[in-house]
């Protein structure tokens, strides 16, 4: 390693070894599902009514999905989705932003894995049968539409929200729109590939029986394009050099004879990332570096956002 880091590109997922950030989303990834798995078993012993169930599964969903974006934010991304990992990564393609395809390759299999595992540990937390694959069919072109429908609006959400300038917003309006998509849509929203995969390894209520995941999944990856299309629409194509909102375009390597200042950017998936630039292409507005601080790849002791 050098004595001066290189820049991290701004919309990367976040500072820190690959392994660590892959990790991060395995973990956050179980968690979820076992939020998910988790509050359908208490919910089925608790109560007979199926409203009552969806209402109590929903804000369990919510609140836990909030909280994790969160907490692993700054680790990870805390994409804890494929969709959201495939977007951020094909919306800032073109800029050098959102995660690399070597990181995509890593965080999609992370994420799968640690799904399987929230799975197997809800089923432990109630004492069910371990590795018992879900009897529970959910097939049908009404429900296959309701998971386009929700990933494209989460895809939507996401993406939005960081060319709009509030990615801080993520994390809320993430939790909101889960509550809301499970009661809205026919398939109550699971708009995850990863989480799909998992929950075919509960014989429970938030189950999918195997044979209805992959036309899931399908359906996600199309809302995902479907999500990613209604963005470039509503918000326009980001060139190369940003369009003003959260995250500025690739940082160039200083040139040590010129003049030079650190900022930080917030990435669309709440990730903070500090670069060194040349003073002249420094964006102005967006944040401010402490000038006691010099490079540092843990921006949250840096940065002071605005």
């Amino acid at each position: 390693m050098t004595n001066e880091t290189p820049p991290r590109r701004p919309g990367a997922t976040a500072a820190g070894p690959l392994a660590r950030r892959a990790a991060a989303e395995a973990v956050g990834t179980g968690l979820l599902v076992a939020v998910a798995v988790g509050s359908a078993i208490q919910a089925t012993r608790l109560s007979q009514d199926a409203g009552v169930r969806l209402l109590a599964c929903s804000l369990a969903a919510a609140l836990g999905l909030g909280v994790l974006i969160t907490l692993l934010g700054p680790v990870s991304g805390g994409h804890l989705n494929p969709a959201v990992t495939l977007s951020a990564w094909y919306a800032g393609r073109r800029r050098g932003a959102g995660p690399t395809l070597r990181e995509v390759a890593v965080y999609v299999p992370a994420q799968t894995a640690g799904a399987l595992g929230g799975a197997v540990l809800a089923d432990a937390m109630f004492a069910r049968p371990l590795l018992r694959l879900s009897t529970h069919e959910r097939s049908g072109g009404h429900l296959w539409l309701g998971e386009a429908v929700a990933t494209a609006g989460l895809v939507l959400l996401v993406v939005g929200l960081g060319r709009g300038g509030r990615a801080r917003s993520v994390p809320a309006a993430a939790a909101a729109y889960t509550v809301a998509a499970c009661w809205f849509t026919s398939s109550t929203a699971f708009a995850n590939p990863a989480t799909t995969v998992g929950r075919a390894l509960t014989d429970t209520a938030a189950g999918i029986a195997p044979g209805s995941v992959l036309p899931f999944v399908a359906a996600q990856l199309a809302g995902t394009a479907l999500g990613l299309g209604t963005v470039t629409v509503l918000f326009g194509r980001r060139g190369p050099e940003g369009d003003g909102g959260a995250v500025p375009g690739r940082p160039v390597r200083r040139d040590p004879a010129q003049p030079s200042l650190n900022f930080c950017a917030v990435d669309p998936l709440q990730s903070q990332i500090c670069s060194r630039v040349p003073l002249a292409v420094a964006p102005l507005g967006e944040s401010r570096h402490r000038p006691d601080c010099g490079f540092s790849s843990e921006p949250s002791a840096c940065c002071t956002h605005f």
